[in-house]
């Protein structure tokens, strides 16, 4: 584990949505708990899972930009087109 928090600009951001996914999802075990249709307790339960995984790609994606941008330091236009693309294209995944 780093000695110093590794913050970046969009942790807030995701700090935020898992609160609220937290939130989320203890209302998914109130639902179960109350015995509620089952149809319902999915619907609540893709809308946390879709949360989560908007948490991951965003955290995976701004990880990638700043170790990339770190590692290849400033480059020229043509040199980093690239890495600009590596970047866009993981916005897929």
């Amino acid at each position: 584990m780093p000695d110093q928090p590794h913050l970046h600009e969009a942790h807030p951001e995701i700090i935020s949505r898992l609160r609220h996914t937290g939130g989320h999802l203890k209302g998914s075990i109130e639902m179960v708990d109350a015995g509620r249709p089952r149809l319902e307790v999915a619907q609540h339960l893709r809308g946390v899972e879709k949360a989560v995984s908007k948490a991951r790609k965003t955290l995976i994606q701004d990880h990638l930009d700043h170790c990339l941008d770190e590692a290849v330091g400033v480059l020229p236009c043509e040199q980093r087109s690239p890495i600009d693309e590596f970047k866009e294209i993981t916005k897929y995944l």
